[in-house]
């Protein structure tokens, strides 16, 4: 759970950015412009953060007001060997050094629900994080580095599967199943679809970003919506979106069935008055923007 060290919510001095351009990225800038907060975006054009240099560029930048909002990663689309996961460990640790020689007042570090093992039971903050990749041993190595160079309130947020128009990574889940029906005019799962999986939307993950830089808060929590539902159910939804038919087809099964839920307690603690967009709402308010 959360530690708010502003019991209000207040507008920070400034958040800057590593990753502006990735998927959140791009929301989370576009969000904070509309709520006229100040944002200082530092991507690859102007921080190369696998660089020799990157921490003094990143440590030149920084202000001891700040709010460093760190989500620039080698995604699993862009491989999972050794070579992005040692891209990915120069980053942080460029991050480290900068924020070690420079600490801003408060710092967001987006990781990712795989640091835990697929096992059954639901999943929260108190559970043992067990990576079983590369990519989820990344974050995990991340989110331990930045814990022991942060001077500043430190919160980690781990996302369950997002969702929404213009998503890059193309990974199985909505985005993915919408675009195989649009080329396509079918969907294939993986077996029959009996996996669950928690989806959260995009603005939802924007707007609880929102609230931790306002907050200040500090702590480990994981963002999920509470219920998840299985591809099969997914597909449906996703076809039903489309004016013509769009078949829904399994494949055979190559992998066990695993699934994944989330126990949100200390979501919902920490912010008793948000409100998650519903699964159907939030497909239609994607596949619509992708129309436009």
């Amino acid at each position: 759970m959360l530690q708010h060290h502003n019991s209000d919510a207040q507008a920070p001095s400034r958040v800057v950015i590593l990753g502006p351009n990735g998927f959140v990225g791009r929301r989370l800038v576009a969000h904070l412009n509309a709520n006229k907060t100040p944002v200082l975006s530092l991507g690859r054009e102007q921080v190369d953060l696998t660089a020799g240099n990157a921490a003094d560029k990143i440590s030149a930048e920084l202000r001891s007001d700040d709010t460093l909002v760190f989500l620039a990663a080698l995604t699993p689309d862009k491989g999972r060997g050794i070579p992005p996961f040692l891209d990915n460990l120069k980053m942080a640790a460029a991050v480290c050094a900068a924020i070690e020689a420079k600490p801003p007042a408060h710092i967001v570090y987006v990781s990712s629900d795989a640091v835990y093992p697929f096992r059954s039971g639901l999943v929260d903050e108190t559970s043992c994080a067990e990576p079983n990749d590369l990519y989820a041993a990344m974050h995990m190595a991340r989110e331990i580095m930045i814990k022991q160079s942060a001077k500043a309130p430190l919160a980690i947020l781990r996302p369950t599967l997002i969702y929404g128009a213009d998503d890059t990574h193309n990974s199985y889940g909505p985005n993915r199943l919408r675009r195989m029906a649009r080329k396509d005019g079918r969907i294939s799962l993986f077996g029959d679809g009996e996996e669950t999986r928690d989806h959260i939307y995009i603005d939802d993950v924007v707007a609880l970003i929102e609230l931790v830089i306002r907050h200040r808060s500090a702590g480990l929590l994981n963002l999920a919506t509470g219920k998840p539902v299985a591809f099969s159910d997914l597909a449906r939804m996703v076809a039903s979106l489309f004016p013509s038919t769009v078949e829904v087809n399994g494949t055979p099964r190559k992998n066990p069935v695993t699934h994944r839920a989330f126990d949100v307690t200390a979501l919902l603690r920490s912010f008793p008055k948000f409100r998650f967009t519903g699964l159907e709402e939030g497909l239609a308010a994607a596949h619509q923007q992708e129309i436009v």
